[in-house]
This record gives C-alpha cells, sequence and structure tokens, in this order.
C-alpha cells in the first residue's frame, strides 16, 4: 500500500515555496544547510514566545529536516506550547500556534489573504505534522482537540495559492495522524466530521491535496468503523463514491498514478461490503474501463490486481 511519509509532504512544499521567499524578511532568515544543535533547536522554540522573533523561528524550525527525530518532543514540552493556551481546553496546542493559526482565520474572511501570514502560518502546521507524525503524541494531539482547529482551512473553497498551501498543511496534519493504522484516532476523526471535508478538499483542492485527503479516506476505510461509516447510510456511500468518480474522470485530462492509486484502494475497500457491490452496478466510474487510465498503473502489478479484485467483488457480490 502506498503511503505518505512527513519527508515527502515537506519536499511538496518546498516544490511548492509554501515557506519561501514572497516574504523578504524569510528570505533574508534563510536558515543555513548545517543541521542545529539541540540547543540552538530549543533556543528557536524559545525565540517563538517573542513577536519579533517568532517569524525567522517559525520558518527555521520547519525548514530544518535534520532535527526533526528531536523536534516534536522538544516543542511538545516546550515552554512556548503552553504561554497562550486556550483557556477552554485542558490539553491544546501551544500559544504560538494558535495565535498564529486563529489569526489566518480572521485574514481568510478578508478578500485579500495575505502571503506573509499565509507563510507564517503554514510553517506553524509544518510543525504540528511533526509532532502528528511522532508515534508517543499523536494522542496528545487528538486528546487536545487540535484537529477541530484545522477545520476553517479545510472548509476554504477558494483556490487560490494561498488558500492551497494552507490546505495541504492541513491535510498533511491528518494524514500524518491516520498513516499508522489506529481504530481510536479513525473514531475521532469520524465523530468530527472529518469526511465531509476530506470530501470538499478532493473537489477544490489541486492534485496534491486532492491525493492526501484520498490518502486519509482510505486509512479511514482500512478501520471496520470506517467501512461502516459509509456503508451503512446510502448518501455518504454515494457521496464518496461521486467525488471519487469525477476525479477519475478529470484523470485523463491530467493523469496521476498516485492519486489513481489511492481512489482504487478506496474502492477495493469499499466492495469489501455486499452492499458497497450493489451500489457499484450504479456509481462505478466507467473510465476504469478507459485505456487511458489503465495505461497510467499497466507497469503497477499492485494496481492491477487491486482493480481486477474490485471487479471481481462487485461481480460476485462479494458473497463467496
Amino acid at each position: 500500500m502506498s503511503n505518505f511519509s512527513f519527508a515527502e509532504w515537506s519536499n511538496l512544499l518546498d516544490q511548492w515555496g509554501a515557506s519561501s521567499s514572497s516574504s523578504s524578511s524569510n528570505a533574508a532568515h534563510k536558515p543555513e544547510k548545517t543541521i542545529p544543535t539541540t540547543t540552538s533547536v530549543e533556543k528557536l522554540i524559545k525565540e517563538i514566545e517573542n513577536p519579533l522573533t517568532r517569524e525567522h523561528a517559525l520558518f527555521a524550525l520547519s525548514r530544518n529536516r535534520g532535527i526533526r527525530a528531536n523536534l516534536a518532543p522538544l516543542l511538545w514540552n516546550s515552554t512556548a506550547m503552553k504561554i497562550m493556551l486556550h483557556l477552554s481546553n485542558r490539553l491544546l496546542l501551544g500559544g504560538y500556534k494558535e495565535w498564529e493559526i486563529t489569526t489566518a482565520y480572521r485574514v481568510m474572511s478578508s478578500p485579500d489573504l495575505l502571503a506573509r501570514a499565509t507563510n507564517n502560518v503554514c510553517n506553524a502546521l509544518v510543525l504540528l505534522q511533526c509532532v502528528a507524525s511522532h508515534p508517543d503524541l499523536k494522542m496528545n494531539l487528538i486528546k487536545a482537540n487540535v484537529p477541530y482547529y484545522l477545520y476553517p482551512f479545510l472548509e476554504a473553497k477558494n483556490k487560490e495559492k494561498q488558500y492551497e498551501y494552507l490546505r495541504l498543511t492541513s491535510l498533511g496534519i491528518i494524514g500524518a495522524l491516520v498513516k499508522v493504522d489506529n481504530a481510536e484516532i479513525v473514531h475521532f476523526l469520524l465523530q468530527y466530521e472529518i469526511v465531509p471535508l476530506c470530501l470538499r478538499c478532493m473537489e477544490v483542492g489541486n492534485e496534491i491535496s486532492k491525493t492526501v485527503a484520498t490518502f486519509i479516506i482510505q486509512k479511514i476505510l482500512v478501520q471496520d468503523e470506517g467501512l461502516r461509516y459509509f456503508c451503512s447510510f446510502a448518501e455518504r456511500f454515494f457521496a464518496l463514491t461521486r467525488v471519487m468518480g469525477t476525479m477519475v474522470d478529470k484523470l485523463v485530462e491530467k493523469p496521476s498514478s498516485r492519486l489513481l492509486k489511492h481512489i482504487i484502494r478506496c474502492f477495493v475497500r469499499l466492495s469489501d461490503c455486499p452492499r458497497a457491490c450493489d451500489g457499484f452496478k450504479i456509481s462505478l466510474p466507467s473510465k476504469f474501463r478507459d485505456a487511458t487510465i489503465l495505461n497510467l498503473i499497466r507497469d503497477d502489478p499492485e494496481a492491477l490486481e487491486w482493480l481486477r479484485q474490485l471487479f471481481v467483488n462487485i461481480a460476485t457480490g462479494n458473497r463467496v
């Protein structure tokens, strides 16, 4: 099964320049390529508390991959993580990130989304991805209801570049949480209605956002609760298959083998439910038999086998 890693998301952000030189301040403070010591990392974390040094500190920490093995626990246990806690939450993410994120809410409500504000927020979200990727800290974020703070970014319909940065980095945090199968995390996300937000991102996001959102749906479906969520109610099932069908149709014009593989995996998992197999008789994308689509995975025996299994399950109703 194809999985995203934190490093891959970070590389994608580099490719897009989500935290790059659109801000002259960021360009002036670009960190050196040498790997920072633990002492310098702690100093940068401390600088997040100071509004005058916050921007540089967020940028420097988010761009240095060599320190991320130790960065997550250092961040989570820092004073900066607690200094501006929301009073209504017992275990909420540190004040500086909450300040950056909630500030972006106000910016997003205005006609102009400021590039500099977006950069700061994306850098904070990249650090959140770091914490979400840490096996010992995932549940801390869940217990703190941190994913809920990302929802305004995932709800946005705007397709402009700045919104796409926020959409992708927010999806990256959710993707990092679900990467390792965990029924408790999936239960939380379903309770907090993450599915409609992923469907929104699959509709309005660009290719990478669509891919990460589909990956999240795939990981939700792995859990039995996730499969029941979609297969117990016809409107949920058809909402998902409609969105995925639209994405498959668009792959004819803008091919993406990675996105296609995640879509196929979702369909295969859905076909584990006999009721879903009945639904596929009217909702399975016809493009799955299109030569253009098949050519995307012709050199991928695993993906071809998934597609074959999907057709077998539908043909038998998965009742054998």
